[in-house]
């Protein structure tokens, strides 16, 4: 801003010599608190000399050279002001409850509202949209569009996200930073296709569907006026349908790129995605789901029964001569009978937690030397 202090300028300027902005005392030492520009009754301004101060401004630059004034936009009197909003349609404001802004302070540089509109005329913007927060300023920016006779462009005003107590979306509640996101296995692809849905639906009222199928059909006009809810586990359930869904080869890169400190066997972890589409819900399951096959478990016997299980698996292991499926699932049968216990045992005893992929297939894939070798080590 800095730089187009000049075209502002100018700019105020012009609404002052049109009668649409006036020059307005403000000491700078008041600066920072806070103070009602609305207020319309005439206030005698003595000054430190305790003179009556009448005399304003002649110009913008000795405006700044005084200190004490500012520039404000002029709201008339008993008007309705009549704005058009794309999503909520016509609202009508009381030029009543309109402050008189503030467009240049004290040290010259412009407020947001002169800036934006100035800006945003310049540039050629073609559509506004902004946060519902906006929506008390919409009469002051359509007064400015009017002042200066530019035509104004379509203002869209969309909803705040909301919790799913409905409460506003921020960091106190809620995770609001996208690293977040990236740093807990969520696609970008995902999150881009559950935004796309917060105050949108799709024509089929699909919920899985690409950037480019989005690109085509959205239409601004479309966009709902109600709050939409940001619900995590809806998020995640969708991140699990783009996993499950991924190409292999894809899903492969993802995982070595998501880890790239355990320098993963690229060739392993192939092996493992038929395992891992369907329980992944991001790509932070994957350590907590494939861990003992990238290191060795810190897992100890937590009873003398829990002993004798170790000991009758390897026993059975090592004599199993066709290492499959079938015959790890009936070592397991028999091991679990004869102790009287069920699957959460096996699964601690060899992942350190008591379910994750299937066992049998896991223990097949890690090969029967490493098992025997980690039944060994219990």
């Amino acid at each position: 801003q800095s730089e187009r202090l000049d075209l502002y300028h100018k700019y105020a300027q012009e609404l002052i010599d049109k009668g649409y902005a006036d020059y307005f005392y403000y000491k700078k030492d008041n600066a920072g608190k806070k103070r009602d520009y609305s207020q319309k009754e005439n206030v005698e301004v003595i000054t430190q000399e305790g003179i009556l101060e009448h005399v304003k401004p002649s110009s913008i630059k000795q405006m700044i050279e005084m200190k004490d004034w500012v520039v404000k936009m002029k709201i008339p009197k008993d008007m309705m002001i009549k704005v058009y909003d794309q999503i909520r349609g016509e609202i009508v404001f009381a030029s009543s409850q309109v402050t008189e802004q503030v467009l240049l302070k004290s040290d010259g540089f412009p407020t947001y509202h002169l800036a934006v509109v100035v800006d945003d005329h310049l540039m050629e913007i073609s559509h506004v949209v902004r946060a519902e927060e906006w929506l008390s300023s919409f009469p002051k920016h359509k007064l400015l569009y009017d002042y200066f006779g530019w035509e104004m462009p379509p203002f869209f005003h969309t909803a705040t996200l909301r919790n799913p107590d409905k409460s506003k979306l921020s960091k106190r509640h809620g995770h609001t930073n996208v690293i977040w996101y990236k740093e807990n296995g969520y696609l970008p692809e995902a999150i881009l296709n559950y935004l796309a849905l917060l105050g949108w639906s799709h024509p089929e009222e699909k919920e899985i569907f690409s950037l480019d199928e989005f690109i085509q059909l959205f239409d601004l006009k479309d966009i709902r006026p109600v709050a939409p809810i940001f619900d995590l586990q809806k998020l995640t359930w969708m991140n699990q349908q783009y996993i499950q869904n991924m190409d292999a080869d894809k899903l492969v890169v993802k995982i070595l790129e998501f880890y790239p400190d355990m320098h993963l066997d690229e060739a392993k972890v192939r092996q493992l995605i038929p395992l891992l589409k369907t329980r992944m819900e991001t790509l932070k399951d994957f350590e907590a789901l494939t861990g003992f096959f990238f290191s060795v478990p810190e897992v100890k016997p937590r009873s003398d029964i829990e002993k004798e299980v170790v000991i009758d698996l390897r026993a059975l292991f090592n004599d199993l001569k066709n290492w499959t499926e079938e015959g790890v699932l009936l070592s397991f049968k028999e091991v679990l009978k004869k102790h009287s216990l069920r699957m959460p045992v096996l699964y601690y005893l060899f992942t350190g937690n008591e379910k994750g992929l299937p066992l049998p297939q896991s223990l097949v894939l890690l090969g029967k030397d490493e098992v025997v070798r980690l039944l060994t080590a219990l």
